[in-house]
């Protein structure tokens, strides 16, 4: 991190914009706070990807919060190509008055210089191949598959430099953590999975409760009297996790077992069959 930190503080004297991805249902938590605190002199325009999959009045809350800051926003799916061209569109747009500047000096048919910006499996290469049009960065799920500096034609007015190595945040706290393993960005054995399945589980109960009633058919009447019992409350939320891996069939040996209702109540929320989440706002 520390050399790739370097090479992108070197990269940057010869960048206009820098475009920065984020995942819209955790954009404060996917946001490298190395990345941001070097790039913060320079016009930015920031990218929620996977917006189809967060909660849009909290995305809206978002928006604002970004625009307050002077920064455009644009809402993208890079797995559909949605918002790549009005990310080139708002690149245009920042640079209109500093390329008229140019032309004014004789500076005809200086490109815009652009960089993109986000952590491993944000969905950083897959934008860069929709950008691009064709299969320009290789795309994994393995944290640092991006491993070379490569410039790449978008238009005869833009040319977007990718950034090398491996781009991991600071884990300002353990809730950044968790965000980061909820939503699949972090391998699935970095943390517990139990663990990082109860934290959402616990995230549902007190924000989209009716999401997790309906998609495990629950009785609110049933969850209600699981939670006020008077036993400590990671109990009462186990015992629930327990009831939704009993509902599905995730049963071994006669028990449910924790590992498979885990995956499960994991692989709903990152599919989105448990619904469209974010699972932070603005402070």
């Amino acid at each position: 991190m520390a050399k790739t930190r370097r090479q992108i503080a070197e990269d940057l004297k010869m960048i206009d914009v820098v475009v920065e991805i984020l995942d819209a249902r955790i954009p404060m938590s996917s946001q490298n706070p190395d990345i941001r605190q070097i790039t913060q002199n320079k016009k930015k325009i920031i990218v929620l990807n996977k917006y189809d999959l967060s909660d849009k009045n909290k995305t809206e809350r978002w928006i604002e919060y970004f625009t307050q800051k002077g920064q455009k926003v644009v809402l993208a799916d890079s797995l559909t190509g949605k918002g790549v061209n009005e990310t080139v569109r708002q690149i245009q747009k920042v640079m209109e008055e500093d390329m008229q500047k140019m032309a004014d000096k004789g500076r005809i048919g200086r490109k815009i210089r652009v960089m993109i910006v986000g952590i491993p499996n944000v969905g950083k290469s897959s934008f860069i191949n929709r950008i691009a049009k064709k299969t320009s960065a290789e795309v994994g799920n393995k944290p640092g598959v991006t491993k070379q500096k490569q410039w790449i034609r978008i238009n005869e007015k833009i040319e977007l430099l990718d950034t090398p190595g491996v781009l991991w945040p600071k884990f300002e706290s353990q809730k950044v953590a968790m965000n980061l393993a909820i939503t699949g960005t972090i391998k699935d054995d970095i943390l517990e999975l139990t663990e990082v399945a109860y934290t959402l589980t616990k995230f549902m109960l007190e924000n989209y409760r009716n999401n997790l009633l309906q998609r495990y058919s629950l009785d609110e009447k049933q969850i209600n009297e699981i939670l006020n019992q008077e036993q400590a409350e990671n109990e009462n939320i186990y015992e629930i996790m327990q009831l939704i891996g009993k509902k599905r069939g995730a049963i071994l040996g006669g028990r449910v077992d924790d590992e498979r209702t885990s995956k499960l109540i994991l692989d709903d929320f990152r599919s989105s069959k448990l619904g469209k989440i974010t699972l932070e706002i603005p402070e």
